[in-house]
C-alpha cells in the first residue's frame, strides 16, 4: 500500500473546498446584517450542534457576547450545549433527542434566530430544534455539509459546505462563523450610531 501524507491530503481537501465555498460570501453577509440589525435591538441568536460543532457554537456565542476585534456593545447569543446541568436533565426525563428543542422553548422568541451548526444534517436533536424554532415563529438557519439532508430541509435557509469530508465541512464552518462575526461588526457600528441620533433627536 502507498503510503500517504495526512497533512498533505488533507491539505488538498481543503484547497479543493475553498474556491468553491467562496460562493457563499453573499450569503454569510446577508446573515451577518440581519444579526447586526437583530440583535442590535435586542434581539437574541441561539446556537447548538453535537461534538465538534457544538463547540463551534459556543465559539460563536463567545465572539458575540465578548468580541470578535474591536470594541462594540455585547450582543445576546446562548449556546444550547455547554449547561450540563439542563443536558443531561433534559436527556434523562425527555430524551436526547429533545435536548435542544426544549431550550429553544425556554429561550426563544418570535423573530429570534436559531443557527444549527452540523456535519452531516442528519442529527435527530437539531431537525427537532428547528420544528420547535419554526412552530415559535423564529428564524432557522443551518451550516452543513454539500449532500441533502433532513437538517437543510427543516431549516429557512442553509449555508452548504462544498466538501465530502467531515473534517473540513467542520473548518469551513468555523470559517462561516469568524466571516459571520466580521460582517456583524461591520454592519453593526452604523446601524448603532444611527441608532444613537435617533434617540437624540427623540429626547
Amino acid at each position: 500500500m502507498k503510503d500517504t501524507n495526512p497533512l498533505e491530503d488533507h491539505l488538498a481537501g481543503l484547497a479543493a473546498a475553498l474556491e468553491p465555498f467562496r460562493e457563499q460570501a453573499g450569503l454569510l453577509e446577508e446573515w451577518g446584517a440581519r444579526l447586526a440589525r437583530h440583535l442590535g435591538r435586542g434581539g437574541r441568536l441561539l446556537v447548538a450542534g453535537n461534538g465538534g460543532s457544538a463547540a463551534e457554537a459556543q465559539h460563536l456565542a463567545a465572539e458575540l457576547v465578548g468580541r470578535l476585534r474591536d470594541e462594540r456593545m455585547p450582543l445576546s447569543a446562548i449556546a444550547l450545549t455547554p449547561d450540563s446541568s439542563a443536558v443531561t436533565a433534559i436527556s434523562n426525563d425527555y430524551g436526547f433527542e429533545e435536548v435542544f428543542a426544549r431550550q429553544v422553548r425556554a429561550h426563544g422568541r418570535r423573530d429570534d434566530v436559531l443557527l444549527l451548526l452540523s456535519t452531516s444534517g442528519r442529527s435527530p436533536n437539531l431537525v427537532a430544534a428547528a420544528a420547535a424554532a419554526r412552530e415559535m415563529g423564529m428564524h432557522t438557519w443551518a451550516m452543513v455539509g454539500q449532500k441533502p439532508n433532513p437538517l437543510a430541509d427543516a431549516c429557512d435557509e442553509v449555508l452548504r459546505c462544498p466538501s465530502p469530508d467531515s473534517q473540513v465541512v467542520q473548518e469551513l464552518h468555523l470559517v462561516s462563523v469568524h466571516v459571520m462575526c466580521e460582517y456583524i461588526d461591520r454592519h453593526l457600528l452604523p446601524f448603532a450610531r444611527a441608532g444613537r441620533e435617533k434617540e437624540m433627536v427623540t429626547v
